[in-house]
């Protein structure tokens, strides 16, 4: 598939030192966004997409905070201290609301893998996360080097943004 995207100038190969990978390009970009636009359309006509995206909003601002709180935790001296996970209620309390967070996300997913079925996964892969930070793999929690929580939501936000549309830079995106 990749050979056949690159031959039509969708996708280029890039290689530097030892990290190599697959990007769009820009003509790639505006074949991806005809492509969900398309799919879209065929599959999502009662709009649930939109509706889960909306939905989808005030959990994500939630996320956000928690990744903070796991980052950072506000001492006397500095508001912005990092985290040395030295409190376990400061750190069980961000666990908490991540859980929280993976309860309100599965019924989402559910809705968007039943017009979509390329959505699902993101609960297991968020919960699958979780276990492995609530066992003291903190890593598990904000790192973009594995499939962690925060890179999971990540990803899921990009592909609703992708699916609906949305440009990052754009009203819609902040107000959904």
């Amino acid at each position: 598939m990749l050979t056949e995207a690159k031959r039509k100038g969708w996708v280029q190969h890039t290689a530097f030192a030892d990290l190599d990978g697959w990007s769009l390009t820009d003509s790639g970009k505006v074949a991806n966004e005809r492509q969900l636009a398309a799919e879209r359309s065929d599959a999502d006509p009662a709009g649930v997409v939109a509706t889960a995206y909306r939905a989808f909003l005030p959990p994500n601002a939630r996320l956000l905070r928690a990744v903070s709180d796991w980052q950072t935790k506000p001492s006397g001296a500095d508001e912005l201290a990092l985290n040395d996970h030295t409190d376990p209620a400061w750190d069980d309390r961000v666990l908490d609301e991540l859980t929280a967070l993976g309860q309100e996300l599965a019924p989402l997913v559910e809705s968007l893998s039943a017009v979509l079925p390329r959505f699902g996964g993101y609960t297991s892969r968020f919960d699958a996360a979780l276990r492995r930070a609530r066992v003291g793999q903190h890593d598990w929690i904000d790192q973009t080097s594995v499939d962690s929580c925060h890179r999971v939501w990540f990803q899921l936000h990009e592909d609703l943004i992708a699916t609906l549309g949305i440009d990052r830079g754009s009203d819609d995106f902040m107000d959904g």
